[in-house]
């Protein structure tokens, strides 16, 4: 496992507890993006939360960013984000 998404998880079941959590680096795909080449992440994030019933996508999504704080600036280039509450899967 990569430090980078190491970190994310980390980041993201302190915060969440989450009920269920994958990322995934797919860096790799992205070979000769200007995001790859400055050094920054691909990733994609499924995470299952009861911290997300009763919002709406858009609040999940700055609810992640927010968890992640400096890791969006400097080392996630790209971030996909499925977010759900438990009810939801």
């Amino acid at each position: 496992m990569s430090d980078r998404r190491a970190r994310i998880e980390a980041l993201l079941q302190a915060t969440f507890a989450p009920e269920n959590l994958e990322v995934v680096d797919e860096s790799h795909l992205h070979a000769g993006h200007a995001g790859a080449r400055s050094g920054g992440g691909h990733f994609a994030v499924t995470i299952v939360s009861p911290r997300f019933a009763g919002q709406s996508t858009v609040k999940r999504h700055r609810m992640i960013y927010d968890a992640l704080g400096d890791m969006m600036r400097q080392e996630i280039h790209a971030l996909s984000i499925r977010a759900l509450a438990p009810e939801e899967i």
